[in-house]
């Protein structure tokens, strides 16, 4: 499970600002916390395929230490600690596809954040790679 804290911040023109210490990138704001906690998703997710776009490690979470968290869903999460694996091992979408014996096409939507892949494929992805993934209940 990915949680990436999140400081919240009262703006000048009311609702609130939304920043991600770990993704300096990824700011929005709302007119509620509620709201700007909804925004702040779209936004952390938009950044992070920026950072697989340029290939760029991804950070992982920093401790929440009570600070409100914004939670990645548990497919997302997979795409970005198989993207990080990916880069750590020095292999790129091509390499992934021989690898799986698939086509590069569906490589690209298994690593995309927008696609909605099964967790199955993921975790075959990071197999390769001797990971497991493991998924965790707050």
């Amino acid at each position: 499970m990915l949680a990436y804290p999140v400081h919240l911040e009262p703006a000048e023109e009311g609702g609130f600002v939304v920043t991600f210490p770990d993704i300096p990138e990824a700011i929005t704001e709302g007119d509620d916390e509620t709201e700007a906690l909804v925004w702040a998703q779209d936004a952390l997710e938009t950044m992070l395929e920026s950072y697989m776009d340029d290939r760029q490690r991804i950070p992982y979470p920093s401790p929440a230490n009570g600070r409100p968290v914004v939670v990645l869903p548990v497919v997302a999460a997979g795409k970005v600690i198989l993207h990080n694996t990916m880069l750590d091992a020095g292999k790129k979408k091509a390499d992934l596809a021989r690898m799986l014996n698939l086509a590069p096409t569906l490589v690209d939507r298994l690593l995309s954040l927008r696609h909605k892949s099964r967790i199955e494929q993921i975790e075959t992805a990071l197999a390769i790679f001797g990971k497991k993934l493991v998924v965790d209940v707050i």
